[in-house]
């Protein structure tokens, strides 16, 4: 089968022919359909963030549908459109008995820790394909697998509530899906901020308030707008310490700053003045949970969150085409908010 692969820290991505894997017991194997394209992937190959032995096939925005199955998982499965939560644990210590799985000292990650979906085939344990109803392309079901279950996982875990105003910085793949949830989930206001002046216009089309940082002081403008109050929550989605700072001095009283963007980086907090003085907390944000990409799929198969306006391109399982998007991703660059590879052989729905 073809596979994209991480072949180095920091180089391209290679095409290679690779074995079709097998699924073992309680596996099965999925034909992938559509394979999303995140800012971490771009990530893992410039080395932020420990991967798993080289080379590495990356993706862990996964749909497709299940080929085949491996010993003790039904055979009624075969044939069932599926989207693919991408950790792989052990299912029996405390955390993943808990229902905070992404904690367990056996995680795995497709796409990081283990080989991804930009491959023409895929294997997972059989708990990890969900199924994905038919209503919902699968297109929408890759992305649904992180940019919107961790959006959703953040505004969860700043308990955010209807009616509450929320501060997005980074508007490209995840902040798309963060305004969506939040829109849908009773935001009274959101604003997205952005150092891309079509990504910021973007924003002011699905209804957020649209802030050019590269204009402007992003958090004097929110201040602004807000009659100096500051919003409920905020999510820092770029990882940088620019944008952490900002993300905190954009609360008001009580605040809760969610943090999940990726960085090797510190950033430095005033403790009394942004944080004690006022309350305000920092949330540290790490993946989503299983429960929580049911509840996505439900809120789209209603109609009552559209994901649509995520997906910006999408391309074929080309080598050129993939590094072209890393590129952009890596420099900031680009109008897309999400690239999807969508597989010919298997074409998406």
């Amino acid at each position: 089968m073809k596979a994209i692969r991480i072949t180095g820290i920091a180089e391209p991505l290679e095409l290679k022919e690779t074995g079709r894997p097998e699924p073992g017991r309680g596996e099965v194997l999925v034909a992938v359909k559509a394979a999303g394209i995140c800012h971490s992937d771009a990530h893992y190959r410039a080395g932020v963030g420990s991967t798993g032995e080289l080379p590495l096939t990356p993706g862990h925005e996964v749909a497709g549908v299940i080929d085949a199955v491996g010993e003790g998982v039904s055979s009624d499965r075969v044939g069932q459109r599926v989207c693919l939560h991408y950790l792989a644990t052990c299912g029996s210590c405390d955390y993943c008995r808990n229902g905070i799985g992404q904690f367990c000292a056996d995680a795995r990650m497709i796409g990081k820790d283990i080989d991804g979906g930009y491959a023409e085939f895929i294997v997972v344990p059989d708990e990890n394909a969900i199924p994905l109803p038919e209503a919902i392309p699968f297109t929408h079901g890759a992305i649904m697998m992180c940019s919107y279950a961790t959006s959703l996982h953040a505004l969860r875990k700043a308990r955010f509530a209807a009616g509450e105003s929320v501060a997005v910085f980074g508007a490209g793949g995840l902040g798309t899906a963060a305004i969506g949830i939040a829109q849908s989930l009773g935001a009274s206001s959101i604003f997205a901020v952005d150092l891309n002046p079509a990504k910021v216009q973007a924003a002011n089309s699905l209804g957020a308030i649209g802030i050019d940082a590269s204009a402007t002081d992003p958090v004097d403008e929110i201040l602004q707008r807000t009659g100096g109050r500051g919003v409920d929550v905020a999510l820092e989605l770029v990882g940088s310490p620019v944008t952490a700072q900002q993300a905190v001095r954009s609360l008001g009283v009580q605040g809760r700053a969610a943090m999940v963007g990726l960085t090797k980086q510190s950033t430095a907090v005033d403790m009394y003045r942004e944080l004690i003085g006022k309350e305000r907390e920092i949330i540290g944000v790490s993946d989503h949970l299983p429960s929580e990409i049911e509840e996505l799929i439900e809120l789209v198969r209603t109609g009552q969150l559209d994901i649509t306006p995520a997906v910006s391109r999408t391309i074929a399982l080309d080598e050129a085409a993939v590094n072209a998007v890393f590129e952009e991703l890596d420099q900031y660059s680009g109008d897309a908010v999400r690239t999807v590879i969508v597989f010919d052989r298997h074409p998406a729905g």
